[in-house]
């Protein structure tokens, strides 16, 4: 078989060479320019207010005559938009979609719609597919192009160079305060709330006469953020003029509601901006599953053409106001808007508080408003320019006609002109373009009027582009008729945070005197007291072979402590568990209170505060004994369950409590039914939770089997057991020892 020749060609290559890039190199070169394009080109807003996403829908929809016009399907308006904004017409409707009126996410909806948009307030109403929908700009919108056409922003090619875009929109308000804005670009992000138009102009209009304005002044006159779902905002003065200044902090918002006495119903009308009716109904379905929200029978969405409506039936005797206020607590119906006004400056991301925005706006919109005058001042200089040259003409019509019709060839007109009136090329043409029929008397006298309208007014705008002053002025003049022709009142209402009514979980829960039983195999019962319960404890129905353990007096409103055979303490309120008859069995805690498999309760306590000099006393098998303070239980927040409750090195057999001032005595029996009696305080205090601690009864043989502090009469003769120092030995029970028993009944 002929051997392969191999190719001369593959084995003359050289292998590949391997380059190695640093990976400052690789950021540099690879992610900062993607980095910077989404903070600049994507996410962040301007400083008039928009996203490029906005801004190119926007002058689109100007461009395709939808300002005056009739409306135009919504699928027709994102296809003309790539022509500028190249991301997909589905990112391009989404972003109209929030725009619109019917979405209700604005103030002041840019665009007028018709058709289903979905609602900002709700997660599941979607907008229907574009070719359904119909939209064209709102009237407002020529507050934000106004002075477009006369050079009043810079004007940039798009994409593929076909035609132009501008680079932001000369609006004639601080519109980056009105509309809210949120953007995520990479390693920032921006959260802009809205404030009501008419405050806005009146603090921009303040700062326009006084630069240095304070921030309290400034605070008096814009009130705080509106919101376009309304809302009430829980106002802290504190709060509110970090946001003045920096710029960052939260506003707390609650829902608005009205209590229907007839129908024994709550009707909430608001809801705060940045939570949904979904997130609502779904954390007070959870409360109403898990018994928390005992409250309402009933819930439903009734929103309806009329607007947002959110109803909670309640059950009979419920305080309307005391149920909301425990639903601002546990629920979105109270929440927080982050304020984060993160802004684009000449392409520079920057954080600042109001006054700062509306400085940079102000220095923004000077620069529109001089670039739009200077427009309109050259334009009528070139129109004055023309009809100085008409005037020169109707001196001596007879010379221009003369000299017209004396001209042999048409080019040479302009040229003869120029000559014979001393004017320019310019002026040459506009002459030779007038009408034989304008040259009436009324024509003359009409254009010699208008000359002296013309030169009034550039001495006007000359006057004005010459003093920063008059600019301001002129600003302050548009923010007035602005303020008056769409200002509108308040949606959000501002209440003190201070006067805000508070949850306070006691005046929720009704409080009544209860009996709380806990059995050796760890059932739970809880039994209402009243002046005819007749409480017996061999009434109580329990598990054959189960036995009471632990009794105890307490109230709806307290909380219950229990510590486990697995070095574990679990925190319940006694309200968590429902009053039970003496026939049922009782709850079963280690299912109740999710414990470990196979895990007990083995003491259980009513506890309201952890106070220095309390102890708890922790007796092992092993025959030692610790005390450790009650403040060492103490958690941070509302912790159900702490582990690492005491030592495990040997077995628990009781816990108890003492205080310094009140020690107990304890009563220890060993296996081999020896006993010791002593005071707690002979029982060291550790600070340490799992504190093996001390020797107290000395175990030859066997180990600690009991410990009691509630002896009464069941032993004989039980101070014959009493030991003053530790450790101790110790003597056999009477019950037990055969002579002493042989004694009493020799002596009976």
């Amino acid at each position: 078989m002929a051997k392969k020749k191999k190719d001369p060609v593959i084995e003359e290559l050289p292998p590949a060479p391997i380059r190695y890039q640093p990976i400052t190199e690789t950021l540099e070169t690879n992610y900062m320019p993607y980095v910077m394009t989404v903070i600049v080109s994507r996410a962040i807003p301007e400083i008039d207010g928009f996203k490029p996403s906005h801004r190119k829908l926007l002058y689109t929809m100007y461009k395709m005559g939808l300002m005056n016009g009739p409306r135009m399907k919504s699928a027709t308006i994102a296809g003309r938009t790539m022509a500028i904004h190249p991301h997909g017409d589905t990112g391009i409707y989404e972003t109209m979609v929030r725009l619109t009126r019917d979405y209700e996410a604005l103030l002041h909806p840019f665009v007028d719609s018709k058709g289903a948009f979905g609602k900002q307030y709700s997660s599941n109403m979607k907008a229907s597919a574009p070719r359904y929908t119909e939209a064209r700009l709102e009237s407002f919108c020529t507050e934000i192009f106004k002075g477009i056409d006369k050079d009043a922003v810079d004007m940039v090619d798009n994409y593929d160079g076909t035609m132009q875009e501008p680079v932001l929109l000369p609006t004639t308000f601080p519109n980056v305060l009105v509309t809210p804005n949120m953007g995520i670009a990479v390693g920032m992000a921006s959260n802009i709330c809205s404030f009501n138009l008419a405050e806005v102009c009146d603090g921009t209009i303040a700062m326009l006469k006084k630069p240095s304005i304070t921030t309290e002044r400034l605070m008096e006159l814009i009130k705080g953020p509106d919101f376009p779902g309304g809302g009430l905002l829980l106002y802290d003065a504190a709060q509110m003029r970090q946001i003045f200044e920096t710029g960052v902090g939260p506003v707390r918002l609650r829902a608005r509601y009205r209590y229907d006495k007839d129908a024994n119903c709550i009707d909430i009308l608001q809801i705060p901006y940045s939570t949904t009716i979904e997130q609502i109904i779904d954390k007070i379905a959870d409360l109403v599953k898990s018994g928390s929200l005992k409250e309402i029978t009933d819930f439903r969405d009734e929103i309806d053409i009329s607007g947002f409506k959110l109803t909670l039936d309640l059950r009979r005797g419920v305080d309307p106001d005391k149920l909301m206020a425990k639903l601002f607590k546990v629920t979105p119906l109270e929440d927080s808007f982050k304020c984060n006004f993160n802004i684009l400056i000449d392409s520079v991301p920057r954080q600042m508080g109001i006054a700062e925005i509306l400085r940079e706006w102000i220095v923004f919109r000077m620069g529109c408003v001089r670039r739009e005058l200077t427009f309109e001042l050259n334009k009528k200089k070139e129109k004055l320019h023309l009809l100085e040259a008409l005037a020169k003409v109707l001196l001596d019509i007879d010379l221009a006609i003369h000299i017209i019709r004396k001209t042999e060839k048409e080019a040479e007109v302009i040229p003869a002109l120029m000559e014979g009136f001393d004017i320019d090329e310019v002026q040459a043409n506009y002459i030779a373009e007038i009408k034989l029929r304008a040259l009436n008397r009324e024509y003359i006298l009409n254009r010699i009027a208008e000359m002296e309208n013309l030169r009034k007014e550039i001495a006007e705008l000359e006057a004005i582009l010459g003093d920063d002053l008059k600019i301001k002025a002129y600003i302050a003049a548009q923010l007035t008729e602005i303020k008056k022709k769409y200002g509108k009142p308040r949606l959000t209402q501002i209440m003190d945070a201070g006067d805000a009514k508070t949850f306070n979980e006691e005046d929720a829960v009704e409080n009544y005197p209860v009996k709380l039983l806990m059995t050796r195999e760890g059932y739970f019962k809880k039994i209402a007291i009243t002046p005819r319960t007749q409480f017996s404890v061999e009434d109580q129905k329990m598990k054959d072979g189960d036995i009471v353990k632990t009794v105890l007096d307490a109230e709806n409103r307290d909380e219950l402590v229990f510590f486990t055979d697995r070095c574990q303490v679990y925190r319940a309120a006694v309200d968590d568990f429902d009053c039970l008859r003496a026939a049922n069995m009782g709850d079963y805690l280690n299912t109740k209170l999710k414990m470990d498999e196979g895990e007990k309760p083995i003491y259980m306590e009513v506890r309201k505060n952890y106070p220095e000099g309390e102890n708890y006393i922790f007796v092992f098998e092993n025959g030692k004994a610790v005390r450790v303070p009650v403040t060492a239980y103490v958690t941070k927040g509302t912790r159900r369950k702490l582990t690492g409750a005491y030592s495990d090195t040997s077995p628990i057999v009781s816990v108890f409590t003492d205080t310094d001032k009140k020690p107990i005595d304890i009563l220890m029996i060993s296996s081999l039914d020896r006993a010791i009696l002593v005071k707690s305080t002979l029982i060291p205090i550790k600070t340490t939770r799992t504190s093996g601690g001390v020797q107290i009864m000395t175990l030859k043989k066997g180990h600690l089997a009991k410990a009691t502090a509630d002896f009464g009469d069941n032993y004989q003769n039980v101070k014959s057991y009493r030991k003053l120092k530790v450790p101790a030995s110790g003597t056999l029970l009477e019950e037990k020892n055969v002579e002493i028993q042989q004694i009493k009944i020799d002596t009976d």
